[in-house]
């Protein structure tokens, strides 16, 4: 890990639990920030009406934390619209947010249009299929932005058991994080390897900074956002906030497959556009951060990344003096 990612680390990652509802009000008073909550939401009717009614219960009737709850609903066929009205959102449909405009399908393309239905200074999204949820992952993350002038985006961080019908495996889930995004991150944007959850879809960030941002429709749109906020705030303006368990819906291989692919291309799209098509320079060795929890919190552990290329053995003198090319070359391979 750099010495300014584990310096960053110390300075900007805390717990829910540093900052009281009591403070969080204060600051929203003293600031006269406004607080805005999106639920992208597509067929969720099991989990969407138990989110937002915590939400609407805790933060806006008991403690006027959230001025603005709105679940943007992007075609569901099943109740997700109706359970979300009763338990008191305000549901709006992605195609009715800027309607000349045909809607592109992805998770990105609602939390853009979502820009557009809300009017929030600061803008806290949450997924809408979790279960056992708690509505210290809105006050968590909307914390370091209402008292700390200096933050601009914050994730979530949380342990992600994998939860089957029989078994939860205790780290088992974030399947796509661990084999596909931490190690992109890693690589190409190191500044970015401290982040426990980078694909996490519970966020909250500056309607200043995200209105400045590109958002990538699909999947890719949690990576997308997280590398163009570092290039465009710093890293200092970047945090995360421990709120404990995330509990959701866990999707089969295939799905996770176009997952992917799809922040894979959102990758490819921001390393074109930089002209970064190869590790970060900054890295004399390629390393990995990873995260286990600990009593203390979550603990980095960085391993070297093997990158070395050893050349065709063929062009090797000591090789060729055994007269392994001449006895193994093939009629296909150039050989005499």
């Amino acid at each position: 890990m750099l010495d300014e990612v584990a310096d960053w680390l110390r300075r900007r990652s805390w717990t829910a639990a540093d900052r009281p509802l009591s403070d969080l009000l204060a600051a929203k008073r003293a600031t006269g920030s406004t607080v805005s909550v999106v639920l992208p939401a597509l067929d969720e009717e099991a989990t969407v009406g138990g989110i937002v009614a915590a939400i609407r219960r805790d933060l806006m009737e008991r403690c006027p934390l959230v001025d603005e709850l709105v679940v943007v609903d992007s075609g569901s066929t099943d109740g997700t619209a109706p359970a979300a009205a009763r338990a008191g959102a305000r549901v709006v449909h992605r195609d009715a947010i800027l309607p000349r405009l045909p809607a592109e399908p992805g998770k990105g393309e609602v939390l853009w249009r979502s820009l557009l239905a809300t009017e929030g200074d600061i803008v806290c999204f949450i997924d809408a299929d979790l279960r056992e949820f708690s509505s210290a992952f809105v006050s968590g993350i909307v914390g370091p932005l209402l008292t700390d002038p200096g933050v601009a985006f914050v994730k979530a961080m949380y342990d992600r058991p994998l939860d089957t019908e029989t078994v939860s495996i205790p780290a088992g889930g974030g399947r796509v994080t661990e084999l596909v995004a931490r190690p992109l991150l890693n690589l190409h944007w190191p500044l970015l390897a401290g982040f426990v959850q980078p694909l996490g879809g519970e966020y909250a960030a500056r309607r200043s900074l995200l209105e400045r941002l590109p958002f990538a429709t699909g999947y890719g749109v949690e990576l997308g956002l997280l590398v163009d906020a570092l290039e465009l705030a710093g890293l200092d303006a970047l945090a995360q906030v421990d709120v404990g368990v995330r509990h959701h819906r866990h999707q089969d291989a295939q799905a996770l497959g176009r997952m992917a692919a799809t922040i894979y291309r959102t990758a490819l799209d921001r390393l074109a556009r930089t002209d970064r098509l190869k590790a970060a320079d900054d890295l004399v060795t390629p390393r990995l951060t990873q995260f286990t929890r600990t009593p203390e919190g979550f603990a980095p552990t960085t391993v070297g990344i093997p990158g070395l290329d050893r050349p065709p053995v063929v062009t090797l003198p000591e090789y060729r003096s055994t007269g392994h090319r001449r006895q193994n070359a093939g009629p296909n391979t150039g050989g005499r």
